[in-house]
């Protein structure tokens, strides 16, 4: 299935879904070093960002959360690549400085669609994901 979005930054990523439905603080909330979210209290705590396609509605917190993103592709522990129901500066910086491809304003909505595992793949050039399995 082919959905289209909205291009942020460019770049083709591709990896098993890994979906939230509340906003991430990159800056407190993922270990730039491990790629784990560890925000107490967030529905991803204790989980693993690296390779996947991180699928969650916009960022929040501190603006220095685009360079903790910077942080986490420096230490290969990023997200292969990102999908946002409305991107918002943080992320959509981060995502650009970072070189991991991200859409939003997919045409469908994603969470009624996605499932975590799916293989999904972000075309960050063309705003087009692709997704196995359904």
């Amino acid at each position: 299935m082919l959905i289209k979005g909205r291009a942020i930054s460019k770049g083709i990523g591709e990896g098993a879904l890994l979906s939230s439905s509340e906003a991430i603080s990159f800056l407190g909330g993922v270990d730039p070093k491990r790629g784990v979210v560890i925000e107490k209290g967030h529905p991803l705590e204790g989980k693993c960002v690296v390779g996947k396609v991180l699928l969650f509605p916009r960022g929040k917190g501190s603006t220095v959360g685009s360079y903790v993103m910077l942080q986490l592709k420096k230490n290969g522990a990023a997200p292969a690549a990102i999908i946002n129901l409305e991107a918002e500066p943080i992320i959509a910086v981060g995502a650009i400085i970072s070189g991991i491809p991200m859409v939003d304003k997919l045409e469908k909505d994603p969470y009624a669609i996605l499932r975590d595992g799916m293989k999904t793949k972000v075309n960050g050039e063309s705003g087009i994901v692709e997704v196995h399995g359904i």
